[in-house]
C-alpha cells in the first residue's frame, strides 16, 4: 500500500468513525475506534508509538508518542478540540521530522462533520513514497 493508498483508507476509516460515534467523546476514544476500523480493514498500525529526540549526544526514547502510524509510513495525529490551531499543525510536522515520514492526517473528530477536521500535513512530500 502506498502512502497515498493509506491515507484515503484512514480518512475513509475515520468519517466511519465519526459517523456512528459523533463529536464529543474524548480523544483516547477516538484512537481505539480508529485502530479497531483499521484492523476490521486489514490495514497495519501501531499505536503510540514512540519518538526519541536527540539533544546534542543525549536521546531521549520516549520523548513523544505518535497516535497512530499506518503501514509504517504514514502518521496519524487524532485531536477532540473545539478549533485546530498552528500548534497541532506544528506538532505533526515535529513528528514528520523525527519520525523521517513525509506525510501525516491531523483529525479532529470535534466537528459536525469529519470532513471539516481533516488535515494533510506535508513534510518534504514525493507522491510516489510507498509504505513497507
Amino acid at each position: 500500500m502506498d502512502v497515498e493508498a493509506a491515507a484515503g483508507t484512514v480518512i475513509d476509516a475515520a468519517i466511519e468513525v465519526h459517523r456512528l460515534l459523533g463529536p464529543g467523546l474524548l480523544e483516547n476514544a477516538y484512537e481505539l475506534c480508529l485502530a479497531h476500523e483499521l484492523s476490521l480493514r486489514g490495514v497495519s498500525f501501531v499505536r503510540q508509538k514512540c519518538l526519541p529526540v536527540v539533544y546534542k549526544d543525549y536521546q531521549v526514547e520516549d520523548a513523544y508518542r505518535v497516535d497512530l502510524l499506518v503501514e509504517n509510513c504514514l502518521l496519524v495525529e487524532l485531536k477532540s478540540v473545539e478549533k485546530m490551531t498552528d500548534v497541532h499543525m506544528a506538532q505533526v510536522l515535529t513528528y514528520l521530522k523525527l519520525s523521517d515520514l513525509q506525510l501525516g492526517l491531523l483529525l479532529n473528530f470535534n466537528t459536525t462533520l469529519m470532513k471539516h477536521g481533516i488535515r494533510r500535513v506535508v513534510h518534504n512530500y514525493h507522491p510516489s513514497s510507498s509504505c513497507s
